[in-house]
């Protein structure tokens, strides 16, 4: 129909995407125990991390040792 505009598309929900190369490429998922986890969340808090960001580091001394 003639005159008739568009509307504009809704904002998408959730966080915008990361910048191309910064974005994680690989999942990898460990089963712990609710004791491990715990302990894991702790140890990540101490050093002001996510627990995310605190696994990566302590894998990645743990194979470079």
């Amino acid at each position: 129909m003639p005159g008739r505009t568009k509307k504009p598309k809704p904002k998408r929900a959730g966080r915008p995407p990361l910048p191309k190369g910064e974005a994680k490429a690989v999942m990898l998922r460990v089963r712990v125990t609710p004791d491990e986890r715990k302990t894991i969340e702790m140890a990540a808090r101490a050093r002001n991390q996510k627990t995310s960001e605190w696994i990566r580091s302590a894998l990645a001394a743990a194979v470079e040792s």
